[in-house]
Formats: C-alpha cells, sequence, structure tokens
C-alpha cells in the first residue's frame, strides 16, 4: 500500500518553486548548487505547508523536464532530501515528502490560560474573547424564566430544544437556506458536533480530506478518532482554496470527509468566493465525499461593505453533500457551549441515534440563553458589539506588530479573530517557547499543519487591543531577538533556530 496520500503534479510543484524565486535573498548570500537549491526549495515548500506531507513528488525525469534542469540534478536533489529526512521513497510506489523523525511534533492545542495567570502571561492562544455584556446576563435571565416548564421533564432532548431547533432552521431560511427544524441538531459545541459527524462517517482509519493549515483543535480531534488525514495546501495569503488541488485530492486519495473553513478561515483569515464554493462541492459530489463545513466565524464580517458570499450549503440543493456546523462560542462566548449541526433529515436522525452512546444531550438552560438571545434581537446587538471589539484589536495588533517587527508578514483578513503570520526566517515553535519566558502566549505554526509543516508561522488573535496589543507585540520582539541570537534555545539545541532555505 502506498505511503502518500496525494500527489504534487511536475507543473504544480514547477510554478510553486518559481514563486520562491521572488523573495529576497539576505545580504552577501552566496548562490548554492543547483540541486541544493532545488533540495532546499522542496524542503521549504513542505515546511511551509505549501506542498503537504506525504504527498508523492514527480518522478525525476518530469520535474527535470518542467524545470528545465538535467535529471542529474533532480536525482541530487532527491537524495539530499532522503538524507535529511524530507522525502522517503520505496521502489515501485515513487517518492514522497516527509519530516525528519527526530523533530517532535506538536500535537494538542494550546490549552485556555488558568486566570489565575493572566496578571503577568500576556494570552494570545486563544482565538476567544470576553463575554459580551449585559447580553450574556440578561440571556441566563431569560432562559430562567422559561426553564420551569422543562424542569418538569426528564430534560434529556438528543436532538435539541424543540423551540431552539425551529429557530435555527428559521435562521437559514432567512439566509436563503430553506430549511426545517427536522434537519437541525443542538451540539455541545462545534467541536461536539464534528465529533459526531467524525464517528458517524469515518471510522478508524478513513481519509479525512484537511486544508493546510486548518484549526488545531479539529485536527486533533481526528487524530485521536483514528483518522488518516489528507492536508490540501492552502494558496498563499488570503487567496484561500486552490481547487485544482481539491479536486485532485478528493478525486485521488477519495476521502469519507472532508473539513473546511469557508467563512473567515482559522488560522488564515481567509474567506472563500462563490465559485470556490461551488467548484468545491462539485468535487465533493463527484468523489462521494461529504463535505462538512465550519460556519462558526461566518458573523465575524469586520470590515464595512463586505458582501458575504451564499453559505456552502447554498450550492447543495439535494442536501446530500454538504454538512454544516454552526456554534455560539465565536461570534457570542465561548463559554457558551451550543453549537449544532444542519444536514439532510436521514442524516440528523442517524446522528441523534448514535448520540445515546455519547451525551445524550446539551444542557438545557444555555439552550434557553442562546433561545432568548436569537428570539429577541440580544444575539444580533452582542455580535455587532462583538465585530466592532474585534475590529478594534485586529488593527491595534496589526499597527503593533508592524512597528515592533517589520520582518514578519502577514495579510489583513477582513473577518475573523486570526492573523496568520510568517515569522521572518524564525521558527515559530521556538518563539513559542521563548515567549512564554518573557511573558506572552501565542501557538506555533506547527500546531496547525499536519505531520510539522508551518514552522515558520504564528497565529495571533484579536484578543486584546489597545496598550496590551502594543506590549504582547514587545514581548514578541524580545522572543524574537533571543531566538535569533540562539540565546533562546533551548536544552539540546545548536545555535540560532531560524527557518531558511
Amino acid at each position: 500500500m502506498p505511503q502518500w496520500t496525494s500527489a504534487v503534479g511536475s507543473t504544480q510543484l514547477a510554478r510553486l518553486l518559481t514563486s520562491q524565486q521572488a523573495r529576497p535573498a539576505g545580504p552577501g548570500t552566496r548562490r548554492p548548487p543547483a540541486y541544493r537549491a532545488l533540495a532546499d526549495g522542496i524542503r521549504l515548500l513542505v515546511l511551509e505547508g505549501r506542498v503537504p506531507v506525504a504527498a508523492r513528488l514527480p518522478a525525476e525525469r518530469e520535474l527535470a523536464v518542467a524545470l528545465a534542469v538535467s535529471r542529474t540534478t533532480v536525482a541530487a536533489a532527491y537524495e539530499a532530501l532522503r538524507t535529511e529526512g524530507f522525502l522517503e521513497s520505496r521502489r515501485g510506489a515513487g517518492s514522497w515528502t516527509a519530516v525528519p523523525a527526530g523533530n517532535p511534533l506538536p500535537a494538542r492545542g494550546l490549552e485556555p490560560l488558568p486566570p489565575e495567570a493572566l496578571g503577568s502571561m500576556i494570552d494570545l492562544g486563544c482565538a476567544a474573547l470576553p463575554a459580551p455584556e449585559p447580553w450574556l446576563t440578561r440571556s441566563v435571565q431569560g432562559a430562567l424564566e422559561e426553564l420551569p416548564p422543562y424542569a418538569h421533564t426528564h430534560g434529556d432532548y438528543p436532538a435539541g430544544l424543540p423551540a431552539l431547533r425551529a429557530m435555527l432552521a428559521e435562521r437559514y431560511t432567512a439566509r436563503g437556506i430553506p430549511t426545517m427544524p427536522e434537519q437541525i441538531m443542538v451540539t455541545t459545541g462545534a467541536m461536539g458536533a464534528i465529533d459526531a459527524i467524525c464517528h458517524l462517517f469515518a471510522g478508524r482509519g478513513e481519509r479525512i480530506a484537511v486544508e493546510s493549515p486548518s484549526y488545531a483543535n479539529i485536527l486533533q480531534l481526528m487524530r485521536e478518532a483514528g483518522a488518516r488525514l489528507v492536508p490540501v495546501a492552502m494558496a498563499e495569503g488570503l487567496g484561500g482554496w486552490d481547487m485544482d488541488r481539491w479536486r485532485q485530492v478528493l478525486r485521488d486519495a477519495a476521502p469519507r470527509l472532508a473539513y473546511v473553513v469557508a467563512d473567515f478561515h482559522n488560522p488564515t483569515g481567509a474567506l472563500a468566493d462563490e465559485d470556490q464554493r461551488r467548484r468545491l462541492v462539485d468535487a465533493a459530489r463527484h468523489a462521494g465525499t461529504v463535505l462538512v463545513v465550519d460556519e462558526t466565524m461566518s458573523e465575524l464580517r469586520l470590515d464595512d461593505g463586505l458582501d458575504m458570499p451564499r453559505p456552502v450549503c447554498g450550492f447543495d440543493p439535494s442536501g446530500s453533500t454538504v454538512i454544516t456546523v454552526g456554534s455560539a462560542s465565536k461570534a457570542f462566548w465561548a463559554g457558551m457551549r451550543i453549537g449544532w449541526v444542519r444536514a439532510a433529515p436521514d442524516v440528523i436522525r442517524s446522528l441523534v441515534a448514535a448520540r445515546a452512546y455519547a451525551d445524550l444531550g446539551t444542557p438545557v438552560l444555555e439552550q434557553l440563553a442562546l433561545n432568548w438571545l436569537l428570539s429577541t434581537g440580544g444575539w444580533q446587538q452582542a455580535v455587532d458589539v462583538r465585530r466592532e471589539q474585534a475590529r478594534d484589536n485586529r488593527d491595534a495588533l496589526v499597527a503593533a506588530v508592524r512597528r515592533e517587527l517589520p520582518g514578519w508578514e502577514f495579510e489583513v483578513p477582513h473577518g475573523g479573530l486570526t492573523l496568520w503570520v510568517r515569522t521572518g526566517g524564525l521558527s515559530g515553535s521556538r518563539i513559542a517557547e521563548v515567549g512564554e519566558r518573557v511573558g506572552v502566549r501565542v501557538p506555533s505554526g506547527p500546531r496547525f499543519g499536519v505531520d510539522g509543516a508551518f514552522e515558520g508561522y504564528v497565529r495571533l488573535p484579536f484578543t486584546v487591543g489597545g496598550a496590551v496589543a502594543e506590549e504582547a507585540a514587545v514581548r514578541l520582539a524580545a522572543a524574537a531577538r533571543l531566538v535569533e541570537s540562539g540565546t533562546g534555545a533551548g536544552a539540546g539545541a545548536e545555535g540560532p533556530h531560524t527557518f531558511v532555505a
């Protein structure tokens, strides 16, 4: 059985390698031999996640023709990559990308920082804002007033409270997606929704296609469910989704599921346009892949005048391909652990039936609180305040990082809660490690990749603003200086931990 899960064509790889040449080399940089430059270029593409780990590379002769170099050059480059642990080969199966076995890979996402540590540490680990008040308190008070009739029942509602299911269905219908309550299941957060979907559709050993990078906690959830993750590289910057790559992966790897965040992608902030959504649904339908669309960021549009595209499920009128997941956690408050699934009625029935062996149902009081918000207009008022807060935080953080770390690269997203930052050639993992020592907590890029990609990135959420954002950038700059000088290296490290081609 081949060890690769996707493939990169010779023309595609040549185009990616050519795009690297636009990046200026440092002063005094000597030109390496051709084979070494090719090997370094491929290694950089793997570490940045632009070529996934476990992707089959073109045959030596094919790549030589595409690059207009000798086959000897390509063969020497491949051999150098094998020696360094970035390529594996087997006769009859070809060669596929890898990461060195000695590199420890971060698996779990960052745990929330304990409240007692907030005074000394600036926490940029979690993309979540404090609760919007007074709407949280009012929603709980409203829920308590509605609770007595439910208190006289058993309290188990595996599909969710009928009133909330009807309200969520009505909201989809208002967005132009006709929806019945029978198409909604309320869950314990979006994580609970995706966990249930994975257990129903993708048994242990099944392939799941994921964006690369993608949301760290979902990647870990899928790993622990025994899935084989197939990364599909995102386009550069806010370009988002490369539909040619998606069609190729869905066709060749035939994954049972595919997971995407089309609205203000976490971590890049990209927003898929309508053509990308249409083509993605079409590719999934033709491949027989169930497309799981995470809409948890969809209401966090931060820039005025931005026209939001139709929901992805709007391109699946039969309801046979797309399953949509939503949540109150990002748009309202992470402490309100309410999520939901929109899918075909038969899928909802299967999810509800399987739930009897998991958590039985979502807390009634929190469902009533969300229903109160949605039915009184409190939700929209709270979301408007949340958008303003996130926009102010984004602008303050962007200005501070540009001032303190001018060598770091990023594009400013139009919505969401995260900034995806290339760290000027430094190791994101080392910056995260040293950052905790100087009082700022950030997740490194590899947490959002599959098998060690994105070493040259960190994710910065819009959770702090004003003077705190400025201080966070100052501390990040201090961490970067320590990493660059080598004085921030951990035990056993050798010299500066930089990320270079």
